[in-house]
């Protein structure tokens, strides 16, 4: 038995390993043209703070991390670029663009990993910036897709085991369980992506309810602000806001949505039958809804934060 928990959990690690060099170098490649259209257009759209959010948003899409956007957020606040109350609302639209990825996983691409991986790697060979950004994508891509895979090929085994199989009956009945299970795994592996992603994988095999998957994404939005704070240490304390401003969005939209999670499992269930879609379309449905109703309030939320953070 011992040797049946290591082997799996050794398995376990790796494709989380190979997730996350996946996204790695996916952003890699997404990184030089989605950075460089970010920060040439972040002044032009910032006195607004609906204009902040739909550069947050699709810059966020483009990178494939909300971390990514945040962090150079960030940077600019602290060289003084920025200000803090313009960051608000990048903050907003970064955590709706981050819901893109998830989306992408609920596709079936198995089929298409092997090209994936060979236009990958030709690409990464032709001495051309967009070739090697086109060849980063595909093959980051596919190694997600084959960690995803595997993930969900573990699920089962796992599940077998008496103490996570007891984990996960206690999760699906104690949503604050899954709440910080997501956050800490999160912040161990600093992708809330990667984190859904393992959720997804339970999910499919019906080890896992819809409303402890939703749970632990709720989670996953906490434990993904752990970057950006990292980010901040010996930074400005205007740039330390920005790290404040997401940990309080994401903990007040948690704490707001956990009583309403049976209405959230009726509406996704309502849309789509498919176990994986209907997580990821709660993932959009919660920070959509949380930054849309955050935006008219932008302003009075970053005089709160400046407030409450007034000594630090």
């Amino acid at each position: 038995m011992i040797y049946l928990f290591k082997e799996l959990f050794s398995l376990f690690a790796v494709f989380i390993a190979l997730f996350l060099f996946g996204m790695v170098i996916m952003r890699a490649g997404l990184l030089p043209l989605g950075g460089e259209i970010f920060q040439r257009n972040v002044h032009r759209f910032t006195d607004k703070a609906w204009k902040g959010m739909l550069i947050g948003t699709i810059a966020t899409a483009m990178l494939q991390s909300s971390s990514a956007v945040l962090v150079m957020t960030v940077g600019l606040v602290a060289a003084n670029l920025l200000t803090f109350r313009q960051s608000i609302g990048i903050i907003l639209g970064a955590n709706i663009g981050t819901t893109i990825t998830t989306e992408i996983l609920t596709f079936d691409l198995s089929h298409i990993i092997i090209p994936l991986l060979l236009t990958g790697l030709i690409a990464l060979f032709i001495p051309k910036k967009k070739a090697f950004s086109i060849g980063c994508f595909t093959f980051g891509l596919a190694c997600i897709f084959i960690a995803m895979d595997g993930l969900e090929s573990l699920a089962y085994p796992l599940a077998s085991l008496p103490s996570v199989h007891t984990l996960f009956e206690f999760t699906n009945t104690h949503s604050l369980t899954g709440v910080a299970i997501g956050a800490a795994l999160t912040g161990l592996v600093q992708s809330s992506t990667a984190t859904t992603a393992i959720a997804m994988g339970f999910m499919s095999d019906h080890l896992l309810t819809l409303k402890a998957g939703i749970a632990i994404m709720l989670g996953a939005n906490i434990g993904t602000c752990i970057t950006a704070f990292i980010a901040t240490i010996g930074a400005s304390k205007h740039a330390k806001l920005v790290a404040f401003a997401n940990i309080w969005l994401n903990l007040l939209g948690v704490i707001v949505f956990l009583p309403l999670m049976d209405i959230l499992v009726q509406i996704v269930t309502a849309m789509t039958d498919d176990t994986m879609q209907q997580l990821a379309h709660s993932s959009v449905l919660f920070n959509t809804l949380c930054s849309v109703v955050m935006l008219p309030f932008a302003k009075l939320f970053a005089r709160g934060v400046e407030w409450l953070h007034s000594k630090n």
